[in-house]
């Protein structure tokens, strides 16, 4: 199994960083933060509210849990999160094993998407929003109006804390898997997906209309969410906008986000 506890109290702001625990303001200052592992949160979660996180579900949910709230939907500053999810030696066998999905996530299995190979990828990282983050899918894919027929499209509009957030959901992986991830490609892939984030967000109808932008990375391993996370911490600013970053790593026989079969 390849699933380690990689960077789960890690929580990069403003233009990212390298050091472990710290983040870096627009000026490159330093400004240190720490996340909520998931025990922690269903804790703090079981103080504060009946409703425990992370929910149980397909795949075992680790590390940063409950950790977005009001204060990060509405702030201004780029945040990241991290965490894990592996699926030991069971890998989803679809349709057997629909019933044990959550409502999102079955939602956004059954819509499909607007084509590609990534729906597996969009429905585990629907899944991770809604036990881990207790996310409402308000629209899957196809569903959400653009004023722009031909505009760029989110994965998934959720729902989280009452606001409305726009998710792209993206891979961090190599062909042949397994192979190191190398930094240009973390950032390629980063800049393109934001880009038309950005787009998108500028696009959506009235009705659709977000009000914070969300970036969810499957990471094949820990080596891929480190060098994620180096390449997310070297954009500029303007780049990030103020796009929350949520990393998961899976691991066990995860083969299926990666290959969509």
């Amino acid at each position: 199994m390849r699933l380690v506890a990689v960077l789960a109290s890690f929580l990069i702001a403003a233009c990212g960083g390298d050091d472990a625990g710290e983040g870096v303001d627009a000026s490159g200052r330093v400004d240190a933060r720490l996340g909520v592992d998931a025990a922690d949160a269903a804790q703090g979660a079981a103080d504060a509210d009946p409703t425990q996180v992370p929910l149980p579900g397909f795949g075992t949910i680790t590390g940063q849990c409950g950790v977005i709230g009001a204060a990060e939907l509405d702030g201004s500053t780029p945040l990241w999160f991290q965490g894990q999810l592996d699926f030991g030696g069971d890998r989803y066998d679809d349709p057997a094993e629909r019933p044990l999905l959550t409502p999102a996530g079955l939602e956004v299995l059954t819509d499909g998407n607007a084509g590609g190979s990534s729906v597996y990828s969009e429905v585990f990282a629907m899944e991770w929003l809604a036990r881990c983050e207790l996310a409402s899918l308000v629209k899957s894919e196809n569903e959400v109006v653009y004023d722009d027929p031909m505009a760029k499209k989110i994965d998934i509009l959720v729902e989280l804390d009452g606001r409305k957030v726009g998710v792209s959901v993206t891979r961090a992986m190599t062909f042949p898997l397994g192979q190191p991830y190398q930094p240009a490609a973390a950032t390629t892939l980063f800049e393109r997906k934001l880009d038309d984030l950005q787009l998108a967000t500028t696009q959506v109808s009235a009705g659709d209309r977000w009000s914070k932008q969300m970036l969810a990375v499957l990471a094949y391993d820990d080596q891929h969410a480190e060098v994620a996370m180096q390449a997310w911490a070297g954009l500029d600013a303007q780049t990030r906008d103020d796009t929350l970053l949520v990393v998961a790593v899976t691991g066990g026989d995860d083969t299926f986000i990666y290959t969509d079969m």
